[in-house]
């Protein structure tokens, strides 16, 4: 799921504060959906304080990457 929030993120560009003119700075993810992985994220204006939401859908792969999958290791001692 962390995965899925930075590649989200990085997908989203910070918006303008209508007001101030000046790029809002990111402070909070927040996952909505499941199915589809509809992310929320929050931005807020440094100077008045204005708040933006962004929503992000995120496609997930049916099949994680071979280095992400996990098996028991079995080791034999000789």
């Amino acid at each position: 799921m962390v995965d899925s929030l930075k590649r989200s993120l990085e997908q989203v560009e910070a918006p303008t504060c209508p007001s101030c003119r000046i790029q809002m700075k990111w402070y909070r993810s927040t996952l909505i959906a499941t199915d589809p992985v509809t992310i929320t994220h929050s931005f807020a204006c440094p100077n008045c304080e204005r708040i933006a939401q962004i929503n992000s859908v995120v496609s997930e792969d049916s099949t994680p990457p071979p280095r992400k999958l996990s098996a028991p290791r079995i080791q034999c001692a000789a």
